[in-house]
C-alpha cells in the first residue's frame, strides 16, 4: 500500500462496504447519539441567546419571567412542528425539501441557500464563542494565539468528520453529558435558593407589568417584550437539524426523529428557559468582558462559601463545558451542511460532485467545503463574535418561515384528504407567525448592524446556484438530442439468439454511463471506422453510491436496478444485430478506481481488446464548466495506459 494511501486510512479509517447491510445500521444513528450530534447546534445557543433578550429588556428585567415563559413555549412550538417535516420526509433534507416540493423550486433554492450559510457559520461561531470562553480563562498575552486555534479546531473537526458522524459523535460525548449534567443542577439549585422569592415573582411582575403599561401604555410594553424576545431568537437555532438529517437516523427513522427531537426540545426549554430565570432570581447584571452566564453561575457557586480557589475552579470547569458544547454544536454544521449541499446537487442548484461519498461514506466535499467556508470567515471577520452573530441571526429564520408557510400550504390543500387537518394546520401557522415575527424584527433591528452582509451573501449564493442550474439544464437538453438520434427507445426484444463470445477474437469494451445516447454514439462510431474488426462487445458500468442513492430506503437496489436495465440494452441491441455481447457491472463509491478493476478483470478475460468512452466538449470551456462535470473519460484513459490496456476517448461537442 503506498505511503498515500497508508496516512489517509490511519486519519479517516478504512473504507466501509456500501453494498453490505450491516454498515447503514452500524452508521444510523440511534435517538440518543442523534441528540448528541444534532440537538448540540441547539443546546449550545443557551450560552448566548437567552443573554441576548435578557439584556434587551434594559431596566426592565421583570419581563424576564414572560421571556422565560414564552422561550419554553416557542421552542415545543417550534419542535411540534417540524415533527410533521420528519413525517412528511423521512428521507432527510428538512428545510430545503419542504420548501421545494410544497412551495415550488425557486422557495427551495433561497430556503437552501439560506442553510448552507446557516451552517458554515454554525461552524464559525461556534468555534469562536468557545475559543472566546476558553481564552477568557487565560492571561491577556494569550490573546493573539486565539485565531491560530480556531483554525486548528477547525481543521480537527474537519477530519474527525470525514471519518464518519458516529465516530466523532463519540469523541464529543462526554463534553456534551457534562454540560447538559453540570446545567441542569445549576438551574435545579439557583431556582431552590432562591424558592422563598418564588411565591412573589408573579404577582411582582404582574404589579410592575401594569405599573409600566400605566406609564407607557401597552403599545411600548409590547414592543419593548417583542423586540428583547426577536433578538434572543439565536435561542431557537438548531432546531431544524434532526429534519435535515432523518437519513442519518436509524430504522424506524420517523420514530427516532420524534424521539430525537423531543429530546432537543425538552433540554434546549428546559435549559434556556431556566437560564433566563435564573438571570431574574439571582438580579444578574452585565458586567464587562463576562458573559451573563458566567456572572450567574459564579454567583451561584459564591453562594456556597467555598474556598475561592475552589470556586473559581468550579467556575472554571462550567464555562470550559460551555465551551466543549461550542465545539460539539460546530460539528452539526459538519453533518447538516454537507446533506443540504448533496439534496441541491441531486436537483443539479450546485455540482453534482456535492453527491459524492468517500469511502468512509460520508459527503466528503461537503465536509471539505463547509470547513473552508468556516475558515474563510473566521479570517475574515478575525473571529469576532459579535459580527458573527448578526450574520448567523437571519438566515435560520428564512428557512424555518419558509418550511412553516409550506407546511400551512400543505395542511390547506390536504384539508379534504386528512382528518385532522385543522390542528396540524393551526401548529404550522403559529409557528409561522412566530419564526415570522423574529425574522423581520431580527432583519430591521440587525440591517445596519451587518443583516445586509447576511442578505447579500445569500443572494450572490442563489445567483451563483441560478447559473449552475441553468448551465445543467442545458446540458441536459442538448443530451435529450443525442438520445433521440442515437438511442431510440428499444423496438427489439430480447428473443435473439445470443451469438457466442470468442475471447481470443478483438475485443471492444464499452465504459458506460447513465445516458444511453452517448454510449450507442461511441457503438456506433466504431462498428463505421472499424467495420466487422471486433467480434465481442463488453458492456462495463459501475453504479456510483452517492448520497442520493445512499440516502433512502431500497435506493441502492434500485440503483442496480437502473444499472441492469441499461446495460441490458446495450446487450440487447448487439444480439438483435447477431453480434456477440455481455456486460459486467459493479458498485462503489469511487467510480474510477472501482471501474479500473473492473475493466482489469474484463481484459483478463479477453486479452485482445481495446476499451473506448466517450467525454462531453463544449464552445469556450471554461475552468468553472470543466468543474461542473466529471472527466472519467480522461482520468480512466490514464489509468489504463498505465497498465498498458489501449482506450479510446470519443468526443461528442455540445
Amino acid at each position: 500500500m503506498p505511503f498515500v494511501d497508508k496516512f489517509k486510512e490511519a486519519v479517516i479509517g478504512k473504507p466501509h462496504d456500501p453494498l453490505n447491510p450491516e454498515t447503514r445500521h452500524n452508521l444510523a444513528l440511534v435517538a440518543f447519539l442523534a441528540w448528541i450530534g444534532l440537538g448540540a447546534d441547539g443546546l449550545s445557543s443557551a450560552c448566548y441567546g437567552p443573554e441576548e433578550a435578557f439584556l434587551a429588556l434594559g431596566q426592565y428585567t421583570h419581563f424576564g419571567l414572560y421571556l422565560a415563559a414564552a422561550t419554553f413555549l416557542t421552542v415545543f412550538v417550534i419542535a411540534l412542528a417540524y415533527n410533521q417535516v420528519i413525517e412528511l420526509f423521512p428521507t432527510g433534507g428538512g428545510g430545503y425539501k419542504v420548501a421545494t416540493q410544497l412551495l415550488g423550486p425557486r422557495a427551495g433554492l433561497i430556503s437552501g441557500s439560506a442553510l448552507l450559510v446557516d451552517y458554515v457559520l454554525t461552524i464559525a461561531i461556534s468555534i469562536a464563542a468557545g475559543v472566546d470562553a476558553l481564552f477568557s480563562l487565560l492571561p491577556p498575552s494569550a490573546q493573539p494565539y486565539k485565531l491560530g486555534s480556531q483554525v486548528v479546531l477547525i481543521i480537527v473537526l474537519i477530519m474527525l468528520n470525514l471519518r464518519g458522524m458516529k465516530e466523532s459523535i463519540k469523541v464529543l460525548l462526554p463534553v456534551f453529558l457534562g454540560f447538559f449534567l453540570t446545567h441542569a443542577f445549576l438551574i435545579f439549585y439557583g431556582v431552590v435558593a432562591h424558592s422563598e422569592g418564588l411565591p412573589h415573582l408573579i404577582p411582582d411582575t404582574i404589579s410592575e407589568t401594569r405599573q409600566l403599561t400605566g406609564n407607557m401604555g401597552w403599545a411600548f410594553a409590547a414592543a419593548l417584550f417583542l423586540r428583547a424576545y426577536s433578538l434572543g431568537g439565536g435561542t431557537y437555532t438548531g432546531l431544524e437539524a434532526v429534519s435535515n438529517n432523518v437519513n442519518m437516523l436509524s430504522e424506524p427513522r420517523v420514530k427516532t426523529g420524534r424521539y430525537t427531537m423531543f429530546y432537543m426540545a425538552g433540554s434546549l426549554s428546559f435549559t434556556a428557559g431556566g437560564v433566563i430565570l435564573l438571570y431574574l432570581l439571582w438580579n444578574a447584571q452585565h458586567v464587562p468582558h463576562q458573559t451573563l452566564n458566567a456572572v450567574t453561575f459564579g454567583a451561584i457557586i459564591d453562594s456556597w462559601q467555598f474556598d475561592p480557589i475552589i470556586s473559581h475552579g468550579l467556575l472554571a470547569v462550567v464555562l470550559l463545558l460551555e465551551a466543549g458544547l461550542l465545539f460539539v454544536a460546530a460539528n452539526t454544521g459538519f453533518l447538516g451542511g454537507p446533506t443540504v449541499l448533496a439534496n441541491m446537487a441531486v436537483d443539479s442548484w450546485v455540482p453534482r460532485q456535492f453527491r459524492n461519498l468517500s469511502g468512509r461514506l460520508v459527503t466528503q466535499n461537503g465536509i471539505v467545503l463547509m470547513g473552508l467556508g468556516a475558515l474563510g470567515i473566521l479570517l475574515w471577520t478575525n473571529g469576532d463574535v459579535s459580527v458573527l452573530v448578526v450574520l448567523y441571526s437571519i438566515n435560520v429564520f428564512i428557512t424555518f418561515s419558509l418550511s412553516l408557510m409550506g407546511l400551512c400550504k400543505h395542511w390547506w390543500v390536504s384539508r379534504y384528504d386528512e382528518d385532522n387537518w385543522k390542528s396540524r394546520l393551526l401548529l404550522s401557522l403559529l409557528g409561522f407567525a412566530v419564526t415570522g415575527g423574529i425574522l423581520v424584527v431580527t432583519v430591521v433591528e440587525k440591517f445596519t448592524e451587518g443583516g445586509w452582509l447576511t442578505i447579500l451573501i445569500t443572494g450572490l449564493l442563489i445567483a451563483v446556484c441560478a447559473l449552475v442550474k441553468s448551465h445543467y439544464e442545458r446540458v441536459r437538453q442538448q443530451l435529450r438530442k443525442i438520445d433521440a438520434l442515437y438511442a431510440p427507445r428499444p423496438h427489439w426484444g430480447e428473443d435473439f439468439p445470443e451469438p457466442p463470445l470468442v475471447p481470443e477474437q478483438p475485443t471492444a469494451i464499452f465504459l458506460i454511463g447513465k445516458n444511453r445516447g452517448l454510449g450507442m454514439y461511441a457503438f456506433k462510431w466504431l462498428n463505421e471506422v472499424f467495420t466487422g474488426h471486433f467480434k465481442n462487445f463488453v458492456f462495463v458500468s459501475v453504479g456510483e453510491v452517492d448520497a442520493e442513492s445512499y440516502g433512502g430506503k431500497g435506493a441502492l437496489r434500485s440503483l442496480q436496478y437502473q444499472i441492469e436495465n441499461s446495460l441490458r440494452y446495450y446487450v440487447n441491441y448487439c444480439h438483435s444485430q447477431g453480434l456477440a455481447a455481455t456486460s459486467r457491472a459493479a458498485y462503489g463509491t469511487d467510480v474510477e478506481a472501482t471501474l479500473e478493476k473492473l475493466v482489469v478483470d474484463v481484459v483478463s478475460d479477453y486479452p485482445n481488446a481495446v476499451c473506448l468512452g466517450s467525454k462531453l466538449i463544449f464552445d469556450n470551456e471554461s475552468w468553472l464548466i470543466s468543474w461542473l462535470h466529471n472527466h472519467t473519460a480522461i482520468a480512466m484513459q490514464r489509468r489504463l495506459h498505465l497498465r498498458e490496456i489501449q482506450m479510446i476517448v470519443i468526443p461528442i461537442k455540445i
